[in-house]
């Protein structure tokens, strides 16, 4: 017979460990973290720079330090059970979870509910399609984070990278510390795709390159990379004839973008989100699917990982809620639209109780922009506004809607930028 529990867990991340101690402070009494890694922390492990927890936990910690906080909220409690090196194969839509390890064989568990928190992966060379052979000296930014930072090896020695992504970023001032020549950081977009602070203490402060609106359109060398031939590009993305030229090196790593871990997701036939390749959810972080959860980088990918955690506590506390039967099934759902100038926003749906409910607006911008004025209307009642003095597609801007707010939303609600402000 399969083992029943309140709160079942995909992931032992930082989103699956703050929604398991949520779970816990919202009275689940029985809560199974599983998680497909060696070890609890997911990601965070390698990332051993500092910049993390200035939110969540008010002090500057590296990942490792994170994951230990997250690891240590939920040690020594009974209510919390953490299976690591087990790989979960199907999600039934009875809650059951199908999962296999070296330890335990083929295992079958049940949830009243469950949580999806598998966290994103890395896009890689072939869903880019660089033209060339296929030679030795071609990472994932993530993959040569962990080669170095875990394993103790060096990919190479002079270093190109694709890509401006906060791990490229990292992996730019991380190879120049330990010894390697970068020699270009090389932006598709006319503007870079990682934090501005990280910018400028992995770039700037090492002298290190960046080229926006530049591609590489070749990669040269038969065993081993020998260097790329790099172009700039127009406005539809597209490479420039006559302005080629090539950079030497014997590494190529690429941070072109993370995509939400979401094979299980689909398995379950969720209601997917097109932009932000997740799983379309509401306020409390419940899917198309009632009793499914999801939250963290599985959800859209953030750029910081307190918000992880801010938006794994919700998800655990309603899992929770919902398991012990605490909740109004009363609710009226609203749809949530990205208008004028806003790329993305999550949640996707409130799903609301006559007296209202808090709620908090994760979104990203389109392009730029400068002096903005970011106002969330329900058809012609404004309900909330915010002055941006500025606003980048990598950073993520959250606003948070009290339950009196969201009391006067009727139909739906859309978030946009006024230039006019």
């Amino acid at each position: 017979m399969n083992q029943i529990y309140d709160v079942i867990i995909i992931g032992g991340g930082p989103a699956g460990l703050s929604a398991a101690y949520s779970a816990w402070e919202n009275g689940a009494k029985k809560i199974l973290i599983i998680e497909r890694d060696r070890e609890l922390g997911g990601i965070l492990q390698q990332c051993i720079h500092n910049g993390f927890g200035l939110h969540h936990f008010k002090e500057e910690l590296t990942g490792p330090g994170y994951a230990y906080r997250c690891i240590e909220l939920i040690k020594d409690k009974p209510e919390i059970e953490a299976l690591t090196d087990t790989m979960v194969l199907e999600i039934l839509e009875d809650k059951t979870v199908i999962a296999v390890s070296p330890e335990k064989g083929l295992l079958q568990v049940q949830g009243k509910t469950i949580i999806l928190t598998m966290g994103c992966r890395e896009r890689t060379r072939g869903a880019i399609r660089i033209p060339g052979e296929r030679p030795a000296g071609v990472f994932t930014a993530g993959a040569a984070q962990r080669m170095v930072n875990m394993e103790g090896y060096l990919p190479g020695k002079k270093i190109v990278i694709l890509g401006s992504g906060d791990i490229g970023l990292i992996m730019a001032r991380r190879m120049s510390l330990e010894g390697c020549k970068v020699e270009a950081v090389l932006e598709i977009c006319p503007f870079s795709n990682g934090l501005t602070r990280n910018i400028v203490q992995c770039l700037e402060d090492y002298n290190i390159p960046l080229y926006l609106s530049h591609t590489i359109v070749k990669i040269h060398g038969h065993e081993r990379v020998t260097g790329v031939t790099v172009a700039k590009v127009d406005e539809k993305m597209q490479p420039i004839a006559g302005t080629e030229f090539d950079i030497d090196c014997d590494t190529l790593l690429l941070s072109v973008g993370l995509i939400p871990e979401n094979e299980l997701s689909r398995g379950l036939h969720l209601e997917m989100h097109p932009l932000t390749s997740g799983p379309i959810v509401d306020q409390r972080r419940q899917t198309s699917m009632p009793g499914i959860f999801a939250a963290g980088n599985v959800v859209h990918v953030h750029d910081l990982v307190d918000f992880v955690s801010e938006e794994a506590e919700i998800a655990g506390k309603f899992a929770a809620l919902t398991a012990l039967g605490k909740l109004d099934e009363n609710l009226t759902v609203v749809n949530v639209e990205a208008g004028n100038g806003i790329r993305t926003c999550v949640p996707q749906k409130l799903s609301l109780p006559e007296s209202g409910e808090a709620a908090r607006l994760f979104m990203r911008v389109a392009n730029p922009e400068h002096k903005v004025k970011l106002e969330v209307k329900s058809g012609d009642t404004l309900i909330m506004s915010k002055m941006l003095p500025v606003a980048k597609p990598s950073e993520m801007i959250a606003l948070d809607l009290p339950a009196d707010k969201t009391k006067l939303i009727k139909g739906s609600l859309t978030v946009a930028l006024n230039r006019e402000a």
